[in-house]
């Protein structure tokens, strides 16, 4: 497995994947624990996985291609461009307000990706799997209308069955191999699924009286 979660992010073995919804405003500055205490809570035991999203996990889009599938969960407040200029000002920081004046409306940012490949893949594949899945997500946002490459708290996990039992280990995830073929077409329709409905959530909520 491989992932940039806060907890249990990086590249070795897991049990779980949990991706858990926090309040908007979230300020809490120890999420590995809580991760923690979130995962406890659920039952979940043993090496896994946590990821954080404001966005509602009841609107989270699901996918397969093959025996790939996909969860994303898609919240677009601040989208942005991954190489934006250094001292262009962070809009991420837009909403904080420290000489008491009202914020804007919040409304939820992350996209958090978790992809299952039901085969192995060896640690070069992995990488190349988040490389892939990266690409498809930028796609996806682009075509929705969204000029952005994600969000800056975006997160991803590509879970991959574990070597063993004779089952050969795919070496290759990129966009035109068979399996990375297969998570980009997954992801692809997950993320613009999500990012659609999140353009609905946005007009019905800017519709909404007072």
């Amino acid at each position: 497995m491989i992932s940039s979660a806060m907890l249990g992010g990086g590249l070795g073995p897991a049990r779980w994947v949990l991706n858990a919804q926090v309040a908007g405003g979230y300020s809490r500055m120890d999420p590995v624990a809580h991760l923690e205490e979130l995962a406890a809570s659920y039952g979940l035991a043993g090496p896994g996985v946590g990821m954080l999203t404001a966005a509602s996990v009841s609107r989270t889009m699901r996918r397969q291609d093959e025996g790939v599938q996909v969860s994303a969960t898609v919240g677009l407040r601040v989208p942005t461009w991954a190489a934006s200029p250094a001292d262009r000002p962070d809009p991420e920081l837009a909403p904080i307000h420290l000489d008491g004046s009202s914020p804007p409306a919040w409304s939820p940012g992350t996209v958090n990706i978790v992809v299952a490949v039901p085969v192995p893949l060896s640690d070069a594949a992995l990488v190349n799997a988040v490389m892939t899945a990266t690409e498809a997500k930028t796609q996806a946002l682009l075509e929705a209308g969204y000029p952005c490459t994600g969000t800056a708290s975006d997160a991803i996990c590509i879970a991959a069955r574990r070597v063993g039992g004779g089952t050969e280990v795919e070496v290759f995830a990129g966009p035109r191999s068979v399996w990375g073929g297969r998570i980009a077409r997954a992801v692809h329709a997950a993320v613009l699924a999500g990012a659609l409905d999140y353009t609905v959530y946005l007009n019905i909520r800017n519709k909404a009286p007072g």
